[in-house]
C-alpha cells in the first residue's frame, strides 16, 4: 500500500487499495504518524438522520421509515461513532440537534435531495418513472387498490409504490410524492384536493344483529365498545347526534388504526364507529350491520396532497387527475387544487 506523504505534521488522505470506499487518514500525533481507517457512513443512516433531525423525534422518524424507534436510535449511534461527534442532545422528553447536527443536516439533506432527483431523472431517461403514494390502509384496501388497475393500464411507464401505514393527521412525509390524508382542513404548505367527507356509522357484526333489533339502545350495555384511538370523542358526538346519553359500555376495546377497528367489529368483538364510504361494501355484503341509521357528520375529509415542487411532475399530475375522476366524478382537478 502506498500513499504520498505531504508533511509529517500534516494530515493527508490516500485511497485504501483493498476498499474503494475506504480512506486512510494519516495524522501526526506525538511526533509520529497515526493511520486511521475511515469508511463513509451508510446512506440509510444519513437518510434516517435527516428524518430524525427534521422531526426531532426517533419515534416519528421510525413511523416514517417503517422502523422501530430503537432501530433508528441504533443507526444514529452508528453514525455518531463513524463521524466521531455527537449529533443529538438526548433529553428525557425531547431530542435536539447539536451544532454539529445542524451543520450535518444543512449540508447532507440537499445532497440527498439532489441524489433523489438524479435517480428520478435517470429513471425517466430510461422510460420509467416511480410514483410513491402514502395512504391509510383502509382507504387503500377499499377504494384505491381495487381501482388501481385502470391507472396502471393507462400509465404503463409509471411504477407505483404504496405505503399503507396510517399517517399522523395531515402528515405528508418526504418519502412520498403523493399522500391521501384525513384532516379537518386542507393541510398547510401543500397542494391539496378535497376528495370526500368522512361521516361515521355505528356498526356491529351480523351475528349481533338480532341483539341490536331486540335490545335497541340497550345493546350498548351488552356489547363492548370499539374505540379508534385517533377519535377518542367520536362516540360522545355520535350519541349526542342520535339523542342518547354517552354510551356506558360493558367493556372498551381501543385500537390504533381504523382498519383494525373495522376488522374487530366484523369479527364480533363489539360495536364500532366506522367511515360510511370506506365501509360501504362491508355493509352491503352484510359483514357489518348498522346499529342505527343515523350518521355522525364530521369536519374530517380525505385530501390528496403533494408538495408544490412535486405537483407539476407528470406522474403526480396523472395520479391527481385519475384520483379526482374516481372520487369526485367529472369535476375538473384544476378547479380543486389549492
Amino acid at each position: 500500500m502506498a500513499y504520498r506523504r505531504r508533511s509529517r505534521a500534516a494530515g493527508l488522505t490516500a485511497p485504501c487499495m483493498g476498499h474503494r470506499t475506504c480512506f486512510l487518514k494519516v495524522m501526526a500525533i506525538d511526533g509520529g504518524p497515526m493511520m486511521r481507517m475511515f469508511r463513509p457512513p451508510p446512506l440509510r443512516n444519513l437518510r434516517a438522520f435527516c428524518v430524525a433531525a427534521r422531526h426531532r423525534s426517533f419515534k416519528f422518524a421510525a413511523d416514517e421509515l417503517c422502523l422501530t424507534p430503537s432501530a433508528v436510535s441504533h443507526q444514529m449511534k452508528e453514525l455518531e461513532t463513524v463521524l466521531a461527534t455527537r449529533l443529538f442532545e438526548r433529553r428525557t422528553r425531547s431530542l435536539e440537534l447539536t451544532t454539529a447536527g445542524h451543520r450535518l443536516l444543512d449540508e447532507v439533506e440537499p445532497l440527498l435531495e439532489a441524489l433523489d432527483r438524479t435517480l428520478a431523472q435517470f429513471a425517466r431517461h430510461h422510460g420509467r418513472q416511480t410514483l410513491r403514494v402514502r395512504l391509510p390502509a383502509l382507504f387503500a384496501n377499499e377504494l384505491f387498490i381495487p381501482r388501481l388497475g385502470e391507472f396502471c393500464e393507462a400509465h404503463p411507464s409509471i411504477d407505483v409504490q404504496l405505503d399503507t401505514r396510517d399517517p399522523r393527521p395531515a402528515a405528508h412525509p418526504p418519502t412520498a410524492d403523493v399522500s391521501i390524508v384525513l384532516a379537518n382542513s386542507p393541510p398547510q404548505g401543500l397542494r391539496s384536493a378535497r376528495l370526500f367527507s368522512c361521516p361515521l356509522t355505528a356498526v356491529c357484526a351480523r351475528k349481533h344483529a338480532g341483539s341490536v333489533a331486540r335490545l335497541g339502545r340497550g345493546v350498548f350495555g351488552t356489547l363492548p365498545l370499539i374505540v379508534d384511538r385517533t377519535r377518542p370523542f367520536a362516540w360522545s358526538s355520535w350519541a349526542e347526534e342520535v339523542g342518547l346519553s354517552t354510551p356506558e359500555p360493558k367493556q372498551v376495546i381501543e385500537l390504533d388504526t381504523m382498519i383494525a377497528v373495522v376488522r374487530a367489529a366484523e369479527r364480533g368483538l363489539g360495536i364500532a364507529l366506522v367511515p360510511t364510504v370506506l365501509c360501504d361494501s362491508w355493509i352491503r355484503s352484510g359483514a357489518l350491520v348498522r346499529v342505527f341509521a343515523t350518521e355522525l357528520v364530521t369536519e374530517d375529509a380525505y385530501y390528496l396532497v403533494s408538495r408544490p415542487k412535486d405537483a407539476e411532475r407528470p406522474p403526480v399530475k396523472a395520479l391527481t387527475r385519475w384520483a379526482l375522476a374516481q372520487y369526485q366524478g367529472t369535476r375538473e382537478p384544476e378547479a380543486l387544487l389549492a
